[in-house]
């Protein structure tokens, strides 16, 4: 999710209304000439000022929509999938410079959370929120803890879609000089999903399943939890525990052992903050795909 949709929405709004009440005030092209006799902007202004300011307030404020690019919330969220974020679950904000004005509310353990990327701001991810401000968040012999009471956890059998399974991978370039073909990218998928392990977590009221590759923890290799820092309070191979600082977050994909998560960059903001992922409304298969609309419900 690397495009923020505002930075040419909020300028446009902006530009019409500033010609619009322009002519409401002094020029009163509209009032003196007649409905479509109007200069071009001025026309421009009363076509789509109003249409687009209602879109901005709904777009900044109350939901908007986002489209999942990866998939490190597997199986949560898959590639494809278009979501709706609530933009106030976690305090009302402005445009563009993203400071609070309203506080109503904030994330809660288990939300699945949107955010702007602490180390490119420019860029949203989506990931489950798993410490908040104070907690102590530990990864002992395959057990997640959060102030030292275990995550309730419990394996399922769990048979993923197999059309979803096949684009677990882009086909395309992967590398220089290094493509991955559609066929291959499949058969790799395949071959993930049948190794993986799936559980059952409940944290407060957040009750999802999560996905782990056995002998594939690459967050022993995170750069985040090797650094020497008061936040880090130790991490050897595969286990860790960290502190979750005042006024931040940890989070965590539900695809554990193939997402870039705060593992492997840190701490969320509560600037970043944009919102709580409520919904799935649409799943659009990659290439020339009609959009599929079966995938549609709540967000666990």
């Amino acid at each position: 999710m690397d495009f923020d949709f505002n930075l040419i929405l909020v300028p446009l709004t902006i530009g019409l209304g500033i010609i619009w009440l322009l002519d409401k005030l002094t020029l009163k092209q509209r009032k003196t000439r007649g409905r479509g006799k109007e200069s071009l902007l001025v026309r421009w202004a009363y076509d789509f000022f109003p249409v687009l300011a209602v879109v901005l307030i709904v777009r900044s404020f109350l939901i908007e929509p986002f489209n999942i690019p990866s998939s490190s919330m597997v199986p949560t969220l898959y590639t494809g999938d278009f979501i709706a974020v609530n933009k106030y679950a976690y305090g009302v904000r402005l445009p563009l410079t993203y400071n609070k004005v309203l506080d109503t509310g904030a994330p809660e353990h288990g939300d699945v959370a949107v955010f702007r990327y602490p180390e490119n701001p420019s860029i949203y991810y989506i990931k489950r929120v798993i410490g908040l401000p104070g907690d102590s968040v530990s990864y002992s012999q395959g057990t997640l803890a959060i102030n030292d009471t275990p995550v309730p956890t419990k394996a399922v059998n769990f048979a993923a879609d197999a059309e979803l399974t096949s684009q677990l991978y882009p086909a395309g370039q992967v590398a220089p000089g290094q493509v991955l073909t559609e066929d291959n990218a499949i058969q790799m998928g395949q071959q993930e999903e049948n190794a993986a392990q799936y559980f059952e977590e409940t944290q407060g009221n957040n009750k999802h399943l999560v996905r782990y590759l056995p002998d594939m923890n690459s967050a022993q290799y995170a750069p985040f939890l090797q650094q020497e820092s008061p936040e880090v309070v130790s991490s050897e191979g595969t286990e860790w525990r960290i502190n979750v600082p005042e006024g931040h977050y940890f989070v965590m994909g539900d695809n554990r052992d193939r997402s870039a998560d705060g593992r492997f960059w840190g701490f969320v903001p509560d600037d970043n903050l944009a919102g709580k992922a409520v919904y799935i409304w649409m799943h659009k298969p990659p290439g020339l795909n009609l959009p599929t609309f079966k995938r549609n419900g709540s967000i666990d």
